[in-house]
């Protein structure tokens, strides 16, 4: 089942400590809210080297959250998405543990990516140089495979090896997941970092036309078996466009940074300018498990001349104030600070980066609530979170800051936040409002706004003050026109 409304984005673990757990938490205090979960890896190791984004077994549930029935349970009534990690598997997984030991003679050899798979008579430093890559250096390590020193392709981290997609062993693989997450009740399938596929000699390898090719039959396959396809990349706004045209659904990541922009200087006219060309087929956020970003709302490398939707000096700006408004410790959680760094992302919750400031907050989930398209809630903003610098302090990886492990306790105390119940008030009104299958209007005047749905007799607008963080949200019910959240209950 298939449903367009708001979707949580969580960690089974994390939240709910498994998948039960998070069954029972969405039927429960969460109902009504939302008509689908993305659960983030759940394969084994979902606790790996890159919190489950690094599978030894991408076609299995880890035990220690469930089982299959368990995903089944959980998509019965709603949507369920999963990932499909498209570019890279656990230098641990079985298939690269044989090409580690046998080298060459492995039937599993051809589907890992080394230096020598894309540049088979050499690479020059022109082609080193131009490759492109969310971390600092080369995305090479060095492994022994079959006795024989190799520079493996590694893209993300040394425990992440990239496969080949020119070859039948990763197509092979590839379609045993994309059987086993449809059969387990999946009907939206994430496609991580698919961007990164399609290694080319002579280009950045990046976005080439192969990653065209690669998504394209991964949809195809997903369409096949009645599963949807999300397309994750981090890239130029004008790149989102592009995908949007190629697949079913493209995530909107430019509005999280200007919709803090907006809510930070009073300007909305960023916002506005993003408002007249976004993709309609987009999912919203405004947090997910990995950073803010900053990329998508800038200029590119890969695409000179074309400028961004925010000035390069109102993007220092912003991430500035995101520093400020968490007491410096999103600056200790983003770049050179921490490891596992994204050069495009700042490391912070969403709540922190608006200095916890709750009309602000509620106000910032309401424009994404009101924006066309799918919107997804991260757990720990639907909670309010705050940066968690002990778990930064423990692992070292920046984006820990933005991924806490609650306890039951910690989610019932965080439910009787004012901003998380007007958040819950927000997304059951996007849930079940009949307004929003209808047509979407707009208008900004200065720092003010109103966002409006109409569907017949049926209507639902929020009217808002970027400068002061005030807002109104009004609703039909019972053939009568009512407020129905305001920032003034939020003090």
């Amino acid at each position: 089942m298939t449903h367009h409304g708001p979707q949580l984005i969580t960690y089974a673990d994390r939240l709910a400590g498994d998948l039960p757990g998070l069954r029972a938490l969405l039927d429960g205090p969460l109902a009504g809210a939302f008509g689908g979960v993305h659960v983030l890896p759940f394969y084994p190791p979902y606790d790996g080297a890159d919190a489950g984004f690094d599978p030894r077994d991408h076609t299995q549930v880890d035990p220690r959250l469930g089982s299959w029935d368990d995903v089944r349970a959980l998509a019965d009534g709603r949507t369920v998405m999963a990932d499909v990690i498209v570019n890279h598997v656990s230098a641990d997984s079985e298939r690269f543990v044989d090409v580690r030991e046998r080298g060459e003679e492995s039937p599993h050899a051809p589907m890992f990516l080394t230096l020598g798979s894309v540049f088979p008579l050499g690479a020059t430093e022109e082609d080193l140089a131009r490759i492109y890559r969310p971390r600092p250096g080369l995305p090479f390590t060095v492994m022994t495979l079959g006795g024989r020193r190799r520079l493996v392709w590694t893209t993300f981290t040394p425990d992440q090896v990239d496969i080949d997609l020119r070859t039948p062993q990763a197509w092979e693989y590839l379609t045993s997941v994309v059987d086993a997450l449809t059969a387990g009740g999946v009907s939206m399938l994430r496609l991580d970092a698919v961007g990164y596929t399609g290694k080319e000699a002579g280009t950045d390898c990046f976005m080439t036309p192969a990653t065209d090719a690669y998504t394209e039959r991964i949809v195809e396959q997903a369409h096949a078996r009645g599963a949807q396809v999300l397309v994750e990349v981090h890239g130029h706004h004008t790149q989102q466009i592009d995908i949007a045209r190629k697949v079913d659904l493209v995530y909107d990541f430019a509005l999280p940074p200007l919709v803090l922009h907006a809510l930070t200087t009073g300007e909305l006219e960023p916002l506005a300018g993003w408002l007249r060309i976004r993709p309609g087929n987009s999912v919203t956020v405004l947090d997910t498990h990995d950073g803010i970003g900053i990329v998508d709302v800038g200029t590119s490398d890969l695409r000179p001349g074309e400028p961004g939707l925010l000035a390069p000096e109102k993007i220092d700006a912003l991430v500035e104030r995101i520093h400020d408004n968490s007491g410096g410790t999103s600056r200790q959680a983003t770049g050179a600070a921490a490891s596992n760094l994204d050069l495009y992302q700042v490391n912070c919750t969403f709540y922190d980066a608006l200095a916890r400031d709750d009309r602000r907050y509620v106000l910032a989930r309401l424009l994404q609530l009101f924006v066309p398209g799918i919107p997804q809630v991260y757990y720990v903003g639907l909670l309010a979170g705050v940066n968690d610098m002990d778990l930064l302090a423990r692992t070292g990886v920046g984006r820990d800051v933005n991924r806490h492990h609650y306890t039951p306790a910690e989610v019932e105390a965080a439910l009787t936040h004012p901003a998380v119940a007007a958040q819950l008030a927000g997304l059951r009104l996007r849930s079940s409002h009949a307004a929003f299958a209808g047509e979407f209007a707009w208008d900004v005047d200065g720092s003010r706004g109103t966002f409006a749905w109409t569907a017949g007799d049926e209507r639902a607008t929020l009217a808002f003050d970027a400068a002061d963080g005030s807002f109104e949200v009004r609703a039909t019910q019972d053939g009568a026109e009512r407020v129905v959240l305001t920032s003034a209950a939020l003090g």
